[in-house]
This record gives C-alpha cells, structure tokens and sequence, in this order.
C-alpha cells in the first residue's frame, strides 16, 4: 500500500499493533505520538523514521529529544504538539489515544479534511459525538471504527439501507467477572481485574470491561458512528467474543461478523478498506470453537452499564461528566485507592452532581470534564 499513516496513541496496545499491520502492508508513517513512554516511542521512530514524534509529558519529550538528537526526526511536546502531529498531512491518521485525551487531537485532524480517521479512541465520540459527526461531515472526512464490535457493525451494514436496520446488536465478553455474584464484587483485586478471558488490552479498557462500562461507552459511540437512537441497540453479552456484533434488518434477517479475538483483523480493515488483505490474526475454526453462547446482561450487578444506557440519548453533559468520573475511579482502582465496586459509586454520583451542564461546544464539554475531575477525591 503506497498510503502514509499517522498514529495517536502510538505506545499503546492498539498503536502497537497497528504499526504491526502498517509493516507488514508497507505504510510510510508520518507521525506517532504518545504520553510519556519515551523507551518505546525512541524505538518506534528509529524504525518507521516518521516525520515527526510528540509525548504529552513535557519532561519525557525533552528526554526523547535529546536521545534522537541523531537523526532528523522533529520531537514536540505536549498536547499543542500532538495536535501538530495530528495535522500533519497523512492520508490515514489512527485516534488511539486513551480517555478524553484523544478529542482534541482527533478534531484537529479531521480539521485537516479529506483523509481517513482510523478511531480506535471511543471517548471521543462518548464526549463529543454530535460535535464530531459534524465536523467529519463538513470536512469530509471518512469515519472507519477500529473497535472490534464497531468494525463488525460497519461490516454488517453493508448488507442492508439505513433504513432497514431494525437494531444492532453489540456483543460482550462479560469481562473476567460474568459469573461472580454482586457480593463476590466486593473483593476483586486489579491483578483479577486485569486478566481479561480473551483480550490483550491496555490497563484502562481492562478495567472498564470488568465493569462493563466499556460496553456502555460503546453503545453510547455506536450512536454517533451509525446514526441510530440507543433504544435501537442492544447489548447481548457472547463470552466466546467471536461474533464481534451483528445487525438485525426489518425483514428480521440478523448479518453477523465474526472472527477470532484479535484487534489485527479490525485493525488492518481500518487501514486497508473496502480491500481485505491477509491478516496477521490466526483463522477461525468454529468446529474447534464448539459452541457459542449468548445472554442477557445483568444490569443489577454491573451498574456501570445500566448508568451508561441511562445517559446514552442525553444532549448534556452527563455522557462526558461519565467519562471523566470513570476515568477517575478507574485508575484509583488501579492504584488500590478504592474497591472495584466504589467505580460505579463514584461515577453515579458525579453524574448526579454535573450531568446537567452544557455540552453544546468543544469548551463546555472540556469544562464540565475539568469540574467533574477536580470534584472527586480518592
């Protein structure tokens, strides 16, 4: 492929598997970006040999500046610099950045217009959907998700009109908890936490899927991506995660997408499409498989769900004031600062306190995540 890629969130589990991809199908890449981790960012550039690089930490870029002082590769710094990378003319450029973090980088790239966004950044959408749909519309970009559920339903539709689609049907693994009781909740640790059955992810999405906030988040993104009202998705939890989700059309035919759990498959579609090209990602054996199964999602015993259907049609900014929350609470999970089942408090709670607020610009959604952050202490 003679195309050249940029990727947000280069560090991460997506980004690195996306670079997989990008070398195998010989992409030249003209940007990466990431937080803070310098070691691995170092490595990356001195591979692909990009244009540019950018860490939002501002001590770790000086320190990458000066380990790349050999070669020509521009370092810039903070979140000015990542959005510089973000405009960098490219023809596909990949949002994987993690949390709120990625809004701002992925607008200042679809603001470059006409080119591919590769979004694998779902809070992007959750925070600012109608902002962002907007804006790809009257930049004309092209939108293709890279979330494995969100790239089987963009598969899915293609067998069918808009008009058509009775409902989506957004499958979950259930996370590593599906069969522990409310109570059992209680003492979960990281460590179990982190242990997803079937993904390799990063810490955070980790997490939200044992809440099954990630599921919540995701029909919330659903949404936006494909136009349709959150009473016409439901979510089907499928602890196998081989149907990666399907749609149901008016004639109550149900096209479903399915594959082996590995985001390479999702990944390169995003980077190749409407070519398919031989993956990295191993083929699907459904003998092997045996059975498949599929349930109701308890909405009682994963609350951060059932908060996230509560908010999904709201024009506020109680999505965002969510996101903000969730985030929060999760990573003082992770620290040990909090219990596993203090998220979905904590996140209740906040978006009791500042769901109300306006959502009708970039600024009111990035004050109302800036009031919901500073309110909470853990």
């Amino acid at each position: 492929m003679n195309k050249t890629l940029t990727v947000l969130g280069s560090t991460g589990s997506i980004g690195t598997q996306t670079l997989e991809a990008a070398e195998k199908l010989g992409l030249t890449i003209t940007a990466l970006t990431a937080n803070k981790n310098v070691a691995l960012l170092e490595a990356q550039a001195r591979k692909f040999s990009p244009r540019a690089v950018a860490l939002g930490e501002e001590r770790a870029a000086l320190d990458l500046k000066i380990r790349l002082g050999d070669t020509d590769i521009k370092v810039l710094s903070g979140m000015e610099g990542i959005m510089e990378c973000a405009r960098m003319e490219a023809d596909i450029v990949e949002s994987s950045l993690v949390g709120i973090a990625g809004l701002l980088p992925t607008m200042a790239a679809i603001g470059t217009g006409h080119r591919r966004i590769a979004l694998a950044n779902k809070e992007t959408l959750v925070c600012a959907g109608h902002i962002v749909t907007k804006a790809i519309r009257e930049h004309g970009c092209e939108l293709i998700p890279v979330d494995s559920e969100h790239s089987a339903i963009f598969q899915c539709l293609a067998a069918g009109t808009h008009a058509e689609v009775k409902r989506i049907l957004l499958t979950a693994s259930g996370g590593p908890f599906l069969g522990l009781s409310r109570e059992e909740l209680a003492s979960v640790t990281p460590e179990r936490a982190l242990k997803h059955p079937n993904w390799d992810m990063g810490a955070k999405v980790t997490i939200d899927s044992a809440t099954m906030m990630n599921k919540g988040l995701e029909v919330i993104e659903a949404m936006h991506l494909f136009d349709v009202p959150p009473e016409k998705i439901k979510v089907v939890v499928h602890p196998q995660s081989i149907v990666h989700s399907a749609v149901e059309f008016a004639d109550n035919s149900v096209i479903a997408q399915m594959g082996v759990p590995d985001m390479r498959l999702p990944i390169q579609l995003a980077l190749t499409y409407p070519a398919r090209l031989p993956s990295l990602a191993g083929e699907l054996d459904l003998a092997k498989i045996g059975t498949l199964t599929f349930m109701e999602p308890d909405l009682e015993k994963f609350r951060c769900l059932k908060l996230a259907l509560s908010v999904a049609g709201r024009r506020d900014a109680a999505p965002a004031v969510m996101n903000a929350a969730n985030e929060i609470a999760v990573g003082a999970f992770l620290r040990g600062k909090i219990g596993f089942t203090a998220i979905p408090e904590i996140v209740e709670r906040a978006v009791s306190d500042f769901g109300n607020m306006g959502a009708d610009t970039l600024e009111a959604i990035l004050e109302a995540d800036r009031v919901t952050r500073a309110s909470i202490e853990v």
